[in-house]
């Protein structure tokens, strides 16, 4: 782990953008941007794990205010140098625990930023203080996966996720602890390159309590951001949670 930017530091940065291209494409990015632009109104919003600015620049240029959090300055520094990244307000830090001033209309964190959360203290931590961040009648939203555990046969840990002729990628599991692992091979000019990233997998009724406990109550679950209904052979999931207004 890089000491200053956790597990995003400059050697995940630099083709950051390049290797989840997928998720940056218009019918991906647009859905999410229009929730979230719709949640917003005419307040501001947070974005927990900004990164590279993926969504939080076109949100930004719907016209809605946009603060982030992040710990790796590695990846804001891509954001700063795009188009209208000098438009977003970032704090570098943990977004478990860094505060900003004044409240927000939403706060959100997407593509699965919730598992990079290791502990679920932590977890439990990022739901306070999305919370505190939000106005009344404020909305948290947490994009992420349905934990593929149905895929593991008795006695394998391991999930491939991509097979190529250079790489090779897959997830690994423990089911006593619900940490888990992307492990990513690469052949660079002939050398195999191993790279790791631990997560925390978390289920949706585990994130409902996270969110009781932390003042908020859920007013959607959808499979993703196209709104269609969350049912039991969904792969992921966004959800929104509402604080009580006064």
């Amino acid at each position: 782990m890089h000491s200053d930017d956790g597990f995003f530091g400059e050697n995940i940065a630099a083709d950051y953008d390049e290797s989840s291209a997928d998720m940056f494409a218009p019918e991906v990015v647009a859905p999410a941007v229009d929730v979230l632009a719709e949640l917003a109104a005419d307040g501001p919003a947070l974005e927990f794990g900004v990164g590279t600015g993926r969504i939080a620049l076109p949100l930004a240029r719907r016209g809605v205010p946009v603060h982030g959090i992040d710990l790796s300055r590695a990846m804001v520094a891509r954001l700063r140098a795009k188009p209208g990244g000098d438009t977003v307000g970032v704090t570098i830090g943990d977004f478990a625990t860094t505060r900003v001033p004044g409240t927000f209309a939403v706060s959100y964190l997407v593509f699965n930023t919730i598992n990079n959360l290791t502990t679920q203290d932590a977890q439990v931590d990022c739901f306070r203080n999305a919370s505190a961040h939000l106005r009344p009648g404020g909305c948290f939203v947490v994009e992420v996966g349905v934990p593929d555990l149905r895929l593991l046969p008795p006695g394998q840990t391991a999930v491939p996720f991509h097979i190529g002729p250079t790489q090779w990628a897959f997830d690994i599991y423990d089911t006593a602890s619900q940490a888990m692992s992307s492990n990513y091979v690469t052949i660079v000019d002939g050398r195999a390159e191993h790279r790791s990233i631990p997560f925390r997998y978390v289920w949706p009724a585990e994130l409902d309590l996270m969110a009781r406990l932390a003042g908020l109550r859920l007013r959607d679950r959808w499979e993703g951001w196209t709104r269609a209904p969350f049912n039991g052979e969904s792969r992921r999931h966004v959800s929104v949670w509402e604080k009580p207004g006064d």
